[in-house]
């Protein structure tokens, strides 16, 4: 079982030709509403590849949290600890350009009230996996770590967007999820800074190897069209990208990580939950929107030849 503790937002996505510089205005060719919040994202996206999910955060009293929680309940996750509170529910203003790239503003609202109070303490036990993510409150994060530890639970998170982190929490994880921008600035973190000016030319795979060191957990570092990093038990471990023309590139990261997290929930090796989230990842980039465009369980499974298996 896998229990999401993170946000969840009404995603305002517009189509523009080109990401607006600083002081432009571009006119956008469509406008979509959609459901979204990483912490909804993920949730799905793990439903979606076949876990059975928990979600745990905060909605506004405003109408918008009908529309963050409507493809989680459509896809049967449990949804009774999502509370209400009296802050408007999260949104996000995305817009995507022609290359599928893509810029966010996010307004975390309701999810600052997110706690892990609601939650069945029974929810977490040896055969749970909390998936955390970075839009909601930190301490909130670091008592419900803690809560997982003396449970034996198992903990994946995404540090998006990153912040940071002080050692000794994420010394408590046992997998954490970072793109390449987000390692940089983790490598810095952990080392005071000192070498932030370096970080540019150090590898992701060393800078990796270096957080590891000092964290203990495994590491995935996502690449983009580069596929992905990991170091896990000693070793690196490279899956390359599914081959794709991407149309929307805001959904992978999210898709890979519920992917890759169901797959562990499923017993998976960690190397075969790098290939679930790779191909995941891929095909979330061929259509609009976050939550519209994450795969099913089969549709991976359908795709994973495309990959290497060694």
């Amino acid at each position: 079982m896998i229990t999401v503790f993170g946000s969840l937002n009404v995603d305002y996505v517009f189509q523009v030709a080109q990401l607006p510089a600083p002081g432009e205005t571009v006119l956008a060719t469509n406008m979509e509403v959609l459901p979204g919040g990483k912490g909804g994202n993920q949730a799905l996206a793990a439903a979606k590849a076949g876990a059975k999910v928990n979600m745990v955060g905060a909605v506004g009293k405003d109408g918008l949290g009908d529309i963050a929680m409507a493809g989680l309940m459509a896809a049967g996750v449990n949804t009774s600890a999502v509370t209400q509170s009296l802050k408007p529910t999260g949104t996000a203003a995305i817009n995507v350009d022609a290359a599928g790239e893509n810029a966010i503003t996010v307004s975390a609202g309701a999810n600052l009230e997110a706690t892990g109070e609601s939650l069945d303490a029974s929810q977490l036990n040896p055969q749970t996996t909390l998936l955390l993510q970075m839009e909601v409150s930190m301490s909130a994060m670091t008592d419900l770590i803690q809560q997982c530890r003396a449970a034996v639970a198992n903990i994946v998170w995404n540090l998006a967007p990153m912040q940071r982190i002080e050692l000794t929490v994420l010394q408590q994880v046992d997998y954490l999820i970072v793109n390449e921008g987000e390692l940089a600035q983790l490598h810095a973190d952990l080392h005071n800074g000192s070498d932030s000016g370096d970080s540019a030319s150090t590898g992701a795979e060393q800078q990796a190897q270096d957080v590891v060191a000092l964290t203990g957990q495994s590491i995935v570092v996502t690449l983009g069209a580069d596929g992905t990093l990991a170091v896990h038990e000693n070793s690196v471990l490279r899956v390359p990208a599914l081959p794709i023309s991407p149309i929307d590139t805001v959904g992978a990261g999210d898709a890979f990580t519920g992917a890759f997290t169901a797959a562990l929930d499923a017993g998976e090796t960690f190397h075969q939950a790098m290939r679930w989230g790779n191909v995941a990842g891929g095909l979330a980039c061929l259509e609009t929107g976050a939550q519209s465009a994450l795969p099913t369980r089969a549709q991976i499974l359908g795709r994973l030849a495309e990959l290497p298996s060694g």
